[in-house]
């Protein structure tokens, strides 16, 4: 007998109960992707519980069986049958929570709170004090995290997701809010719903396993809108078929369908999850209350979905202007602006803009991916931010032409717009090379050769991104550079601009050429007539000056070519974003590891100095992590907190494992660079 309930986690977890994930279960495998997911989604529910806080968002089912033999007077024990994955993730999180509020706020009790009441048994002891027993192979370092011995934890992927989650709590915290964290607290306890199945003794619990992990056809939120439709239609469903459903079917593919229902409910529910499609759209469909009224309604999905085609399809498009957008943005491959350009294309459709101001308004789209791209800045909270612009065009009231409101609009509050000052900062020092995803690197060079305007432009499909100065120094690339700069770290130099966009263009010889002296290079790039890098083969030599002149000439093209936020527009603080991308790496640092200031420097987009003041003069947590490329210890680095006073740097990191030689410095093999450090920051994008 099966049965099942909706529940929280507030109220599985209470009381003396264990979970034990059984032994023909996988171990724990979550990765960036799906902590990521995780994460956006339960702080786009924190915040949508400030305006509505009954509001809760579904993970999913917890299939759970009884325990072979439970042990009287002791806890209540289930075997988790499917769902370990979910519930093991939350449980770390609520860990770091944990850890986080105990080093932040050490006068509250919430870290007790959390760790009492949803991570362990308090008045039990041995095997029945944790709340979660997981498989053998993840207890260790999931024992260590939760016994709050967090340096213990591994570079497993159980350590990995809480050293992800601490790292992103860094960058979560407003200093403006002193309750931020805890209204994430409260909607991972309270706001996540997730259906409770429990099985019977007698139940084959294997099979039912088995059962849940062979996957089959599910009917889809579009199905279950078309199924719903056309049971309020028994009179006219066939006519509404012929005329709308099935040239509408016949437009747009199942998923591009369901997307398209999912986008609609923009204008009415921005925060609705597209899983929570079908459920909204019912609940508006029910408020029609004739035949006629949902024909109506069916009407206007295939007109919208006619205009949804156009995003998809931009060849299909007119009008010249508009069509060039539509294809820079299909191009750019980004679904979250979806909502945004259906929702300018409507406004088009029903003559409230017209074809100038429309092209412009999608040109403000492509300015604001652009300059966040550039600056590094994640994509979390874009799918709501678009979902908001695209009510907000529907709304719009006011005379101004419809891309100057949606300019301003893009402008206000902390919508992340960056400014040309930013541009600038991003352009010189940020590690384009290794931010965002591949393909965009890729296609944004392209972009910019595109805006030089050659009369014979260029095809560039086959051609690949190269570094003018390489990323590996031979021995004519250094004799060239010691030669220009005697008196600086030939490597340092190297490592802070290599990745910059200065440095970058677009080849197609053979990369494992890559290395060649600048002269071959500079000969092989004149002769491909690339207008982008003209600059770089009309110079005689190659190195940090050219590669910073480079890097200001592109920028004011950038500037000029995608414009920025509404300058007349006060902007709130940013809450100084560079410091925080810096707190959020330093706070993934594992144990028995060690980085350098310009390799931390590279990853937030500024010099190696600031990053030094700024860790000899601020508490950061695993600041002592951090060392002089050669890894020795820096002459400025002091303690700020008294938990290490009698102790050297070097002495705290050999407790920690981290080797050193008879010099004082740290094992290379032990160092994180640049790569390594995007990852720990879950920085690292999927590379498509």
């Amino acid at each position: 007998m099966v049965a099942a309930q909706e529940t929280t986690l507030r109220d599985l977890l209470a009381g003396a109960i264990q979970f034990v994930v059984p032994l023909y279960q996988r171990p724990y495998q979550w990765g960036t992707s799906q902590l990521k997911a995780l994460w956006d989604d339960i702080t786009e529910l924190a915040e949508s519980r400030l305006e509505d806080p009954q509001a809760s968002h579904f993970i999913g089912s917890l299939v759970l069986a009884p325990t072979p033999a439970a042990i009287a007077g002791s806890v209540t024990s289930h075997l988790v049958v499917d769902g370990q994955q979910r519930l093991t993730t939350l449980t770390i999180l609520l860990a770091a929570i944990r850890d986080y509020l105990h080093r932040t706020e050490p006068d509250g009790f919430g870290d007790e709170e959390i760790q009492e009441s949803y991570l362990v048994n308090k008045f039990k002891k041995g095997s029945a004090y944790l709340k979660l027993v997981p498989t053998q192979q993840d207890r260790e370092s999931y024992s260590a995290i939760i016994s709050g011995n967090n340096d213990q934890a591994g570079e497993d992927a159980i350590g990995t997701a809480y050293r992800f989650f601490s790292s992103q709590l860094e960058s979560l915290d407003d200093p403006d809010s002193r309750h931020d964290v805890e209204a994430l607290q409260e909607a991972v306890v309270s706001g996540l719903a997730l259906v409770s199945i429990s099985t019977h003794r007698d139940d084959n619990v294997h099979r039912i396993f088995q059962s849940l992990n062979n996957t089959g056809l599910k009917l889809t939120q579009g199905d279950l809108l078309r199924n719903y439709i056309f049971m309020r239609l028994p009179q006219r469903g066939d006519d509404v078929y012929r005329r709308y459903w099935k040239p509408l079917q016949n437009l747009l593919t199942n998923d591009e369908l369901e997307n398209l229902f999912w986008i609609d409910l923009a204008a009415y529910h921005p925060t609705a999850k597209i899983g929570d499609t079908f459920l909204y759209q019912q609940r508006r469909l029910e408020s029609l209350t004739s035949e006629k009224d949902v024909e109506e309604e069916v009407g206007r999905f295939f007109r919208l979905a006619k205009l949804y085609n156009l995003v998809l399809h931009p060849e299909e498009e007119e009008d010249p202007r508009v069509r060039f957008r539509l294809n820079r943005l299909k191009q750019w491959g980004m679904q979250v602006t979806q909502p945004a350009v259906l929702g300018v294309l409507s406004r088009r459709a029903s003559d409230t803009a017209g074809q100038e101001s429309t092209a412009r308004a999608l040109h403000v789209i492509e300015s604001y991916v652009v300059r966040r791209f550039l600056a590094g800045r994640a994509s979390q909270g874009l799918n709501r931010l678009f979902r908001e612009a695209a009510t907000s065009v529907s709304q719009q009231s006011d005379s101004r032409d419809l891309d100057l409101f949606l300019s301003e609009w893009l402008s206000t509050g902390r919508r992340h717009f960056y400014s040309d000052e930013k541009v600038v900062e991003s352009v010189l020092y940020a590690p384009y090379f290794l931010q965002g995803r591949r393909n965009h690197r890729k296609i944004f060079l392209e972009w910019l050769e595109e805006e030089f305007g050659s009369l014979e432009p260029i095809d560039t499909s086959s051609l690949s991104i190269e570094h003018v100065m390489p990323q590996t120094l031979n021995t004519d690339w250094r004799r060239q550079l010691d030669t220009l700069y005697p008196n600086d770290d030939i490597d340092e130099l190297q490592e802070s601009l290599v990745h910059t966009l200065g440095n970058l263009t677009l080849t197609g010889y053979n990369s494992t050429l890559s290395n060649k002296s600048f002269d071959w290079k500079a000969s092989e790039l004149k002769s491909s007539g690339l207008r982008l890098s003209r600059s770089i083969s009309d110079q005689d030599v190659w190195g940090p000056e050219q590669i910073k002149a480079r890097g200001q000439m592109l920028a004011a093209l950038i500037i000029e070519r995608w414009p920025g936020p509404n300058s007349t527009t006060p902007v709130p603080a940013d809450d100084n974003p560079l410091w925080n991308k810096l707190r959020q790496v330093l706070s993934a640092l594992p144990t028995g590891r060690w980085t350098s200031y310009g390799d931390l420097a590279s990853v937030i987009g500024t010099a190696a100095q600031p990053v030094g003041n700024y860790i000899a003069n601020t508490t950061a947590q695993n600041a002592y992590r951090v060392l002089r490329r050669d890894g020795k210890t820096s002459d400025g680095f002091r303690w700020l907190s008294q938990e290490y006073r009698d102790l050297t740097q070097q002495q705290v990191l050999e407790s920690e494992g981290v080797i050193f030689d008879d010099l004082g410095r740290a094992s290379q093999s032990q160092r994180l660079d640049v790569d390594d450090l995007m990852e720990l920051a879950g920085w690292t994008q999927p590379q498509d």
